[in-house]
């Protein structure tokens, strides 16, 4: 379903190029139009352009995914009491040097029963032009540190800033990861108005949405405390990633 806009666009480019046959700047609006296809592809997880990422859970139940990027930090003690205080298990897409830098929090994430991600081991800024094999080595580094502190392995991996190309999706596909993205994106780490990011998210509350959250400030921190009171007003109940993994096989 998600290729769908693109196989129509697809149709459509081929039939305005033999409308207007000849003529190169009908080519040369054509290259940049699909360019300009490819990098929304690249930048939208939830298109799955290029490698297929569970952005969803299908459900009936009022239920959703809180998911944590970019941690552990200093922060992540806080979000971790919150949790534990209402009793709900979420998933934490965790970044290598940052595990090599809070070892006992990772430990505790673990300890306290909440889901693991893979966030590749350094989050290079320039993450969508790195070759397969540096994706790749960025990747299993993290794994390395995850298994030698935290004594675990996981298949879940959430490539950061969301960014898919072919170089990552081969190294998703070598790594036998699970491309994990979302349907509800906070922007946390942009909009600085802590009212603004909680209406961002419970404006268009949907059943089985994985929600994007960072566990990297107390603006965030601040957020949570407001979204967990309006989950329990909603009777809405949370699920951990490996879930549907589980739920898949």
């Amino acid at each position: 379903m998600k290729h769908y806009p693109f196989i129509i666009f697809y149709i459509f480019l081929n039939v305005f190029i033999y409308a207007f046959q000849g003529t190169i700047w009908v080519y040369i609006f054509c290259f940049l139009l699909f360019s300009a296809v490819v990098v929304w592809g690249s930048f939208d997880i939830q298109l799955r352009y290029f490698i297929k990422s569970i952005t969803h859970k299908r459900t009936k139940t009022k239920e959703v995914a809180l998911t944590f990027d970019d941690g552990p930090t200093e922060f992540t003690p806080k979000f971790l009491d919150l949790l534990k205080e209402n009793n709900i298990k979420a998933t934490f897409f965790c970044i290598g040097k940052q595990i090599e830098k809070y070892p006992e929090t990772f430990q505790r994430i673990i300890a306290e029963g909440h889901s693991i991600g893979n966030h590749t081991f350094s989050h290079l800024n320039n993450t969508g032009f790195l070759s397969a094999s540096k994706m790749i080595d960025e990747i299993k580094k993290c794994d390395e540190v995850m298994l030698k502190i935290g004594n675990i392995k996981t298949d879940l991996y959430r490539p950061p800033f969301g960014v898919t190309n072919p170089n990552i999706a081969k190294a998703i596909k070598k790594t036998n990861k699970k491309s994990i993205g979302w349907n509800m994106r906070s922007l946390d780490t942009v909009i600085d108005d802590e009212e603004k990011i909680y209406k961002r998210i419970t404006k268009n509350f949907k059943k089985g949405s994985i929600i994007l959250l960072h566990d990297t400030s107390e603006k965030t921190y601040n957020v949570l405390v407001e979204l967990l009171l309006f989950l329990e007003r909603e009777k809405y109940s949370t699920f951990t990633i490996d879930s549907i993994i589980k739920s898949e096989k």
